[in-house]
């Protein structure tokens, strides 16, 4: 039973919002700097699950949390997408003009880099995360100082939105994951989407040959993501998502795929949001 999810940042934060979204209102949350340390919290049992984000439909894989969930042998149990809308905020009675700073996660900056193109006296630095900056500026009374936050935050915090929606892409969407320790989440007969990670010989085709398997098998590849093994130079993990419409097209497949792979690894088994 679920009773403290951790997440990465504080309340206020997309994690926050995430996890609102995905159980209710009613868990207590555990706020955490950063995903080393909300992993650590799950692993000696401080918490029961972990809400972590994996990709952004504008700048891509968050590639350090693939490992972070390999490396500690732990579990997608769920996912779920979340529409990310950047506001800009500062103290009230202030407006762009009067902005020298502006502090947010660097994924966030890096969504919003079009918007200050346009605003060429500010200095843009990189942060832990996006409502900590707006937590700070409320607790130390920054002048000339903004963030890049949720509108949530904004409410928590007080700060008055600058501007709203500044993210390049209007329809800025991030997949986050439910993490755990176990895999034992729901029946076989709701699961329609695995994440798998597995290596390959290093030879001609035989990355073409798994996803041949994947195909004939009636698997739908939603994902692939490479990783270089650190301790094998130029030798790659690969990080995949399928879904499928019957559970026993995707038995079917990883039992072949566990043939032909190096090392074959089931990340998580769970249910498709994005149908």
């Amino acid at each position: 039973m679920i009773k403290t999810i951790a997440i990465q940042g504080v309340k206020g934060s997309f994690h926050h919002i995430v996890s609102q979204q995905y159980f209710g209102n009613q868990l207590k949350v555990k706020e955490c700097l950063t995903f080393d340390e909300a992993v650590q919290s799950l692993i000696i049992g401080k918490t029961d699950a972990v809400v972590m984000a994996l990709e952004n439909s504008i700048a891509g894989s968050i590639i350090p949390n693939y490992a972070l969930i390999d490396n500690h042998n732990l579990h997608i149990v769920g996912e779920h997408y979340l529409d990310v809308q950047h506001q800009l905020m500062a103290l009230p009675n202030q407006d762009i003009k009067d902005i020298v700073e502006v502090y947010s996660h660097p994924m966030a900056l890096l969504q919003c880099k079009e918007f200050f193109k346009k605003q060429p006296h500010i200095k843009l630095i990189e942060d832990k995360d996006t409502a900590e900056v707006a937590q700070r500026i409320q607790d130390k009374n920054l002048k000339g100082v903004a963030a890049i936050a949720s509108k949530l935050a904004s409410q928590l915090f007080e700060l008055n939105i600058i501007s709203e929606s500044i993210q390049t892409i209007k329809h800025n969407e991030t997949r986050f994951v439910i993490v755990k320790r176990e895999n034992h989440e729901i029946p076989e007969t709701e699961i329609n989407k695995a994440s798998i990670k597995f290596e390959l010989e290093h030879k001609r085709g035989s990355l073409a040959a798994m996803l041949n398997v994947m195909s004939d098998c009636k698997l739908n590849l939603t994902k692939i993501q490479s990783l270089p093994k650190i301790e094998t130079p130029w030798k790659y993990a690969f990080f995949v998502d399928v879904t499928f419409n019957d559970f026993e097209d995707y038995k079917k497949a990883k039992s072949i795929m566990e043939i032909m792979t190096e090392e074959f690894k089931i990340l998580g088994e769970y249910k498709n949001t994005k149908q």
